[in-house]
């Protein structure tokens, strides 16, 4: 299988030089030129797997220039059971007949981005040593929260590699800021930037497209990749999760082989979301993407008006890996929605780039309202979500999650649809602890991240990872704080170049 670029279709490239790359040299995303199909029998076949070998059956088809062996290397060392507090990796849990949460954070920072991050570091160097030799890969992360641990986690002393996160200093919650700034790790870096998560995604971005940038990188035997879901090596295991949940609905009984079940996902670049319509393209029998946003609503207006506005007020909210207002991801959609019509995308992105705005034609936005459902929920009733999904389920969700759950009752009131339904569950909600806790209370005895912690732990019995409680305990290494025009400065400063 070939991977093409979403602003040049005729570029034809290996999956191994798609994931050293990360993006294309004109500024596009790579994708599969064409997309696998799976069917009902292979699901049969597959849902009598653990996760491990069904990661492995949907990989192989879109990483055909990996051995066998190197795929089990891949996919045995990222999904170790010492790594994830489940043995399904990504366990389904029912809260009621028609509702169960897809619990994507059981990994080692507590976020559905170790689905992914554990892997990429293992298909990068697999690639690198099929397309790059004698030379170090720098990793460079915009983050919004979570893919900065989760990457500097997955990446920490990997061999020949580099990796740098920039994240936006007043846009994490404290529990985040702290997993990144005391990351242990010889290869790790780490640096706030004045602005949001768009000016760092943008940021990372032009870095990664400046040529005279490219041209002193290899000058020193260095290459750039990306950890964000720009990168294909982000994406393409994210796919797997949603084929996994499928194969568990079937399992458990919430529906027969063939029905289909909706997928309701809490998402800012588009990438959680993205990875569902794949396996629906695939054949997975998935009805509605419904697509969940915060008061950053830039998603929910596109998916029901067909116009990308990012002019408009940036609000910090509760659910702040969706504070968001560029969804990088929204490209490859538009690129295959549009019958892989590159000029057209390149317009799009070009308006986007100049103006802020885009309109997608009248054809590709049918397309488009036919696949997905959109809405968006505040932080008051994000919280109010949170309190009433444990006062009726004893279930405790995060800030994210909660997004999730109320959109998807706003979607069922509206549309009568009783299709069995799994959401995206994104984080721990010990990840959110202040937001959490004063859903649920308003007699909050400290400030203090710790101690908040530990209250919401009296209140709700559920268990802290040990992960998150141990941080108290460890030294901050990283405290610089920059500007978007200096990134790269920052990034030569790391390389000692």
């Amino acid at each position: 299988m070939y991977y093409t670029s979403t602003r040049d279709k005729s570029i034809r490239i290996s999956s191994a030089e798609a994931i050293t790359k990360g993006i294309s040299a004109e500024g596009g995303l790579f994708v599969p030129t064409e997309i696998p199909h799976i069917t009902l029998d292979d699901i049969k076949r597959i849902g009598t797997l653990p996760y491990t070998g069904r990661a492995k059956e949907i990989l192989k088809l879109y990483l055909t220039d990996f051995t066998e062996d190197e795929l089990n290397y891949c996919v045995e060392g990222a999904y170790k059971k010492s790594s994830f507090s489940s043995e399904k990796i990504a366990p389904l849990y029912k809260i009621s007949d028609k509702e169960s949460i897809l619990e994507l954070w059981r990994g080692p920072t507590c976020a559905f981005k170790d689905m992914a991050l554990q892997l990429l570091p293992y298909l990068l160097s697999v690639s690198a040593s099929k397309t790059l030799k004698d030379t170090k890969i720098v990793i460079l992360v915009a983050t919004s929260g979570d893919t900065g641990k989760a990457a500097l986690e997955g990446f920490k002393d990997v061999d020949n590699t580099q990796i740098l996160v920039f994240y936006p200093v007043d846009g994490v919650s404290p529990m985040q800021k702290l997993q990144m700034t005391t990351q242990e790790g010889n290869n790790v870096s780490v640096c706030a930037i004045k602005g949001n998560f768009d000016d760092a995604q943008s940021g990372v971005k032009s870095i990664f497209t400046n040529s005279e940038i490219k041209k002193k990188f290899a000058e020193n035997h260095l290459a750039f990749s990306s950890a964000n879901s720009i990168n294909w090596g982000r994406l393409v295991p994210q796919i797997v999760y949603y084929v996994s949940a499928y194969c568990d609905m079937v399992e458990n009984g919430s529906l027969k082989l063939g029905e289909e079940m909706n997928v309701v996902v809490p998402t800012g670049n588009f990438g959680n979301i993205l990875a569902a319509y794949y396996a629906k393209r695939m054949g997975v029998p998935i009805g509605k993407l419904i697509c969940a946003s915060n008061s950053n609503n830039v998603l929910t207006d596109f998916l029901k008006t067909g116009t990308y506005d990012k002019n408009r007020n940036f609000y910090c909210t509760a659910s702040p890996s969706m504070d968001i207002l560029i969804s990088s991801n929204l490209e490859r959609l538009l690129f295959h929605l549009s019958g892989e019509n590159d000029a057209e995308v390149r317009e799009y992105m070009k308006l986007l780039a100049n103006s802020g705005k885009y309109t997608v034609g009248e054809q590709l936005f049918e397309k488009i309202k036919e696949l997905f459902r959109a809405g968006y929920c505040d932080d008051t009733l994000t919280k109010a979500t949170i309190k009433e999904n444990f006062d009726k389920y004893h279930y405790l969700c995060d800030t994210h999650t909660a997004v999730a759950v109320k959109v998807y009752e706003d979607y069922v009131s509206e549309s009568g649809d009783k299709t069995p339904t799994v959401i995206a569950s994104t984080a721990n909600p010990y990840k959110f602890s202040a937001s959490v806790l004063s859903a649920l209370t308003s007699d909050i005895q400290s400030t203090d991240e710790f101690s908040m912690v530990d209250e919401l732990h009296t209140l709700t019995g559920e268990p802290v990872p040990p992960q998150l409680a141990t941080l108290k305990d460890k030294k901050v290494r990283f405290g610089d704080v920059t500007t978007k025009d200096d990134m790269a400065n920052v990034v030569f400063k790391m390389l000692n170049i």
